[in-house]
């Protein structure tokens, strides 16, 4: 038999009265059911806990100890209770997402803050990484959401594409692109700087393969934002989603789109099977109303 929480609080009130009936009066139950409820702690933990001085329940040295630890065990009881009620309303959860660094810096940003905007206690957490780390972990339930870019699979997870990015051609400021856009051909004959692995990448070297060219970068770098910047300070071109050139740098950059269209598509990624909170839904709400915006050109 274990403890209960009704025991420990028929134990409380009564050393508190000082008095079985005034204790059965103050939890709304008869006499005999406090007596019972004390007794049967008094059994569990084979000591006695109250006993009478007069006409008066006092508890005994054994009683006063535990009196420490049950009024804390019924506050830590309530706290815990109390604690649930924003979520029971609906106003506070917890959503935690996986992303890479492009769309964590240029998308979510937005995104989350629309869904903390009608969901003030939502915590939101972001994880960066690869798409295959990140679909890993959202497989293992340690993430709840994924914003990966495209192709995504796995049995277990529904996947949902909702933004578009054009890939762009991108180059120091002042350089001279093609009044068409360029193609593989003109991009085979710059000092490429890439980024050097993930869906985006596949799509580029896909790209330059059906121009008939084999990708063959100068340099190779796991930072699209680094990239940035060494095309800004000159030192090469490169071919990076649009969703990076809206802001930051671009005023030391020429981005024009590459010829035939490239595109990647971005997709919101869960579980099959996870049940989506409030919270969850506000933040995938979020994410489906973002717009792309013109790139810098």
């Amino acid at each position: 038999m274990s403890l209960s929480l009704d025991q420990l609080q028929s134990f409380v009130h009564v050393v508190e009265l000082g008095s079985f009936t005034a204790a059965a009066e103050k939890a709304a139950i008869t006499q005999p059911a406090v007596s019972l409820q004390v007794k049967l702690l008094e059994q569990r933990l084979g000591v006695r806990l109250i006993e009478r001085v007069g006409r008066r329940a006092q508890p005994t040295p054994a009683g006063l100890e535990l009196l420490t630890h049950a009024r804390r065990i019924i506050q830590e009881l309530s706290d815990a209770e109390e604690s649930m009620v924003p979520h029971r309303s609906g106003i506070a959860g917890r959503v935690r997402i996986g992303s890479g660094a492009t769309a964590f810096i240029h998308l979510l940003p937005l995104a989350i803050s629309k869904a903390k905007a009608r969901m003030p206690g939502l915590d939101i957490t972001v994880r960066i990484g690869n798409a295959d780390d990140i679909l890993r972990d959202l497989d293992s339930n340690s993430l709840d959401l994924a914003v990966v870019t495209m192709p995504a699979s796995g049995r277990s997870l529904e996947v949902e594409e909702f933004y578009e990015d054009e890939l762009m051609a991108v180059a120091p400021r002042g350089a001279r692109m093609p009044a068409a856009g360029p193609d593989a051909a003109f991009m085979s004959e710059k000092t490429l700087l890439v980024y050097e692995g993930g869906n985006t990448r596949r799509s580029i070297e896909e790209w330059m393969s059906a121009g008939g060219i084999r990708l063959k970068p100068a340099m190779e770098f796991g930072s699209v934002e680094a990239i940035k910047e060494l095309v800004a300070a000159g030192l090469g071109w490169s071919i990076l989603p649009g969703l990076s050139l809206k802001r930051d740098r671009t005023d030391f950059l020429e981005a024009c789109p590459v010829r035939p269209k490239l595109v990647r598509r971005l997709g919101i990624v869960v579980r099959r099977d996870k049940h989506l909170s409030r919270g969850l839904r506000e933040v995938m709400k979020a994410l489906r109303e973002t717009k792309a915006a013109p790139a810098a050109r």
